[in-house]
């Protein structure tokens, strides 16, 4: 059953949440000028791997990855499909753990941080054991919902921009080595692993994803630009969510609400929360091909349970963003390998079953 569109909207919606909220701060860190080189890299390594990956896909139609990895040996499996594992639990950890900081800062500082927790992680987990046709609909009911909504609060926020400063536009390769620059390639890598998890549920176009990977490039740029052109690139960079600080700063005079910022961090924390249902169910299907014994449902129980007590091992953002480094070098490993085997597997299987029909 093609689903082609489903999948476009889940592209589309599990890298807006990521795009806004860290994504800026991490480019605007990385350099003082010049931010359209880093972000034109992000971009061009990110179709890369994504068209490597769909097209090694492509030659295990109606497989997904554990599938591909488990028919090819023990060995094969454990070397990707743990690190898999591994850097899907850690996204899950790092993702509720930071995200109900910034929800606590932004705008719910008198809340205590568990329930925050437990709201991000009850909802998606709920989500994610409910199967991946609950996620699909779900995620063209909230595309409905908020996508007009974000649409118009980023046209809004051109609203008090100095072009005057996105001078000078020369730049140089420093940045390739900064802290901030490598934690930025999350927002680049956490959201396209699923396409080899759906493939036994649903096929889809491989141009859909590329045309919507094309329709996230104005917002990684912009989201880093739009705070550089209002608030100047010393002041942006000294906040932590640098995009969210432009928002706030939006007046619109025929609009009944004094502020956009609610509307706006409430429709990406849908977004989130739709991407942590993701996650979730990705850890729990690699879970249930090792562990058939156990449903789904309980493993859900048990992997909420374990998030949610671990979160309280970070206590402040300076563990958060300590464990976000640490992950950083798994997410290169799987942005870089995961894509390249299922590749190269695919070729190999291509050439051997073209082989044997001679």
């Amino acid at each position: 059953m093609g689903k082609s569109l489903h999948v476009m909207l889940m592209y589309i919606v599990s890298h807006l949440g990521l795009i806004f909220f860290l994504y800026p701060d991490n480019i605007i860190s990385s350099t003082e000028q010049g931010h359209w080189l880093p972000i034109l890299i992000g971009i061009t390594v990110h179709f890369i791997f994504i068209y490597i990956y769909m097209k090694g896909l492509s030659f295990f139609p109606k497989k997904d990855i554990i599938t591909i990895y488990s028919e090819i040996g023990k060995g094969t499996a454990f070397l990707f499909i743990v690190p898999i594992f591994l850097y899907f639990i850690m996204i899950l950890l790092i993702t509720v753990r930071a995200y109900s900081g910034i929800i606590t800062i932004v705008f719910l500082s008198k809340t205590p941080l568990w329930a925050i927790i437990l709201l991000l992680i009850s909802i998606s987990s709920y989500i994610a054991a409910k199967g991946v046709e609950v996620m699909f609909r779900t995620v063209f009911l909230l595309s409905i919902l908020f996508l007009p909504i974000i649409l118009f609060i980023f046209f809004a926020s051109f609203q008090n921009v100095d072009w005057r400063y996105a001078i000078p536009f020369n730049t140089d390769f420093s940045f390739i080595t900064e802290r901030s620059y490598l934690e930025g390639f999350f927002a680049f890598s956490g959201g396209f692993l699923f396409l080899g998890f759906v493939q036994p549920y649903y096929s889809y176009d491989k141009k859909y994803v590329l045309w919507a990977a094309a329709f996230l490039i104005p917002f990684f740029i912009f989201s880093v630009y739009i705070p550089v052109l209002t608030l100047g690139q010393p002041t942006s960079a000294t906040t932590l969510l640098p995009y969210v600080v432009t928002v706030d700063a939006i007046n619109i005079r025929w609009l009944m609400f004094d502020r956009v910022t609610m509307f706006f961090l409430l429709s990406l924390l849908s977004f989130i929360m739709l991407f942590l249902s993701l996650v979730t169910w990705k850890i729990i299907r690699i879970l249930s091909h090792y562990l058939p014994s156990i449903k789904p449902f309980n493993l859900s129980i048990v992997l909420s349970a374990a998030v949610f007590f671990s979160c309280f091992l970070i206590p402040d953002w300076k563990d958060i963003e300590q464990l976000f480094w640490w992950n950083t070098f798994l997410r290169f490993y799987i942005l870089i390998t995961i894509p390249l085997s299922i590749f190269i597997f695919g070729l190999l299987k291509k050439r051997k079953d073209k082989n044997e029909t001679i």
